[in-house]
């Protein structure tokens, strides 16, 4: 599969003949000024919760491309009292079956809420299970014994993880996360963003180095195959 990242915690997965968007925030992002949202092209948009910095170009996308937004019950309502008519919620613990592959939504520890203020529902990660791979997308989390519970069901090959501290784990938490989960490879995300979750490449990349992880830090607009 393509994995091309657009910033914060947003990417998007070519898997088979399916796009599949994570938490589009693009168009206010400054690091992101290169990307052109209305050539982001998705067939399904998942966003782990109701937060600006996850939610904010889903919208737009979704009516440029008609794509199908997967999201907990009160951001699929949300989004459905805006006319959107391509919608499909969800709630914690519960699994869809679609084209590219499973998805369950998994617990998160985070807050939510909507941009206009409104209740977001619960926060939710989601795991990924495709014909050839599968995936933890953390979505914003602290770190939780719950992870512990995704390998007794999935047989993951890699994990995006926050790594940015302040709202979310840092690099420490992560490398913890990575062993609950039992994956060596792990893709960082909700990182230098703002100036509350900069991080120090370096040094975040000896601390994997040192818990035996393979970190991926992706550069936006970067596209690699897993």
């Amino acid at each position: 599969m393509k994995i091309t990242y657009y910033g914060q915690s947003c990417f998007l997965f070519e898997i088979g003949k399916n796009r599949v968007l994570f938490d589009p925030f693009i168009s206010p992002n400054e690091l992101a000024s290169s990307i052109n949202v209305d050539d982001v092209k998705a067939d399904y948009i998942l966003l782990s919760h109701g937060h600006q910095d996850h939610v904010h170009d889903a919208e737009r996308i979704a009516k440029n491309n008609g794509s199908t937004i997967i999201a907990n019950f009160e951001i699929a309502q949300w989004y459905g009292a805006k006319g959107l008519e391509n919608l499909h919620p969800m709630n914690t613990g519960g699994k869809v079956t679609l084209p590219f592959g499973t998805v369950k939504m998994v617990n998160a520890i985070h807050s939510s809420s909507l941009p206009d203020g409104s209740y977001g529902g619960s926060a939710a990660g989601f795991v990924v299970e495709t014909e050839d791979q599968t995936f933890y997308f953390a979505g914003d989390t602290a770190l939780t014994y719950d992870m512990k519970l995704i390998p007794e069901q999935f047989d993951v090959d890699f994990a995006l993880l926050p790594i940015g501290d302040n709202f979310t784990m840092d690099i420490h938490d992560a490398m913890i996360a990575a062993d609950f989960v039992q994956v060596d490879k792990v893709i960082g995300m909700h990182f230098d963003t703002f100036p509350y979750i900069q991080i120090d490449r370096e040094e975040v990349q000896e601390m994997a180095k040192m818990a035996d992880k393979e970190l991926i830090l992706m550069e936006i607009g970067q596209t690699i195959e897993l």
